[in-house]
This record gives C-alpha cells, structure tokens and sequence, in this order.
C-alpha cells in the first residue's frame, strides 16, 4: 500500500500562483509514475499532469505553460508548480501513484476568485 499526502491548496487570485506537494509513503517503487488530477464541482476527475522516475513529463493540453510538474525521488515527493492561474483551474486537486494500480491522495481544493 502507499499513502499519498498533498499539501499547497489554496485560495488565489487570478493570475497568480501556487505549489502543491504530495509526499508518497508506504511500499515505494523508484519507477512508478507519479501525477495529479483534478476534479471541479459536478465534472469528472480530469488528467493534470504526470512525471516518470526518469524525469518524462506530460501535460494536459489546457495547462502547458502554465503548469510545471517536478518530483525529488529521495524525499518520494511530486510537486505541481502553478502559474498564471485562472478560475477554471478551480479544484480539488488529487496526486496519484501509479505502479501495478494507482493510488489516489485525500486531495487539497485549489480556489481561483478574485
């Protein structure tokens, strides 16, 4: 089992920013994938972001450039820089952990208002 804790959540202003963190804990695997979703108020959980223990990353279309996902694999800790927020990025954000199946954090709710 692995526990993922995230951490960072807030409420900004448009425009501005916010680091989320998700220290991962348990039965840890240097090659699992680690990531974040989202999910807003009535949508489905939506893809974010994902890095491989290698350092390969991906991003969902609506956060290139804006988003910058990074991982420390000694501490087992992903981060999700964020930037030029906008209140579509409205949320609760969740990290996961994805090796042989995928484990999900509690999930910190990121507010975009001015």
């Amino acid at each position: 089992q692995v526990q993922l804790v995230e951490s960072g959540g807030d409420l900004v202003q448009p425009g501005g920013s916010l680091r989320l963190s998700c220290a991962a804990s348990g039965r840890i695997f240097s090659g699992a994938v680690m990531g974040w979703s989202r999910q807003a108020p009535g949508k489905q959980r939506d893809f974010v972001a994902l890095i491989t223990s290698g350092g390969l990353t991906n991003y969902a279309n609506s956060v290139k450039g804006r988003f910058t996902i990074s991982r420390d694999n000694a501490k087992n800790t992903v981060y999700l820089q964020m930037n030029s927020l906008e209140p579509t990025d409205t949320a609760v954000y969740y990290c996961y952990y994805e090796w042989s199946g995928i484990s999900w954090g509690q999930g910190t709710q990121v507010t975009v208002s001015s």
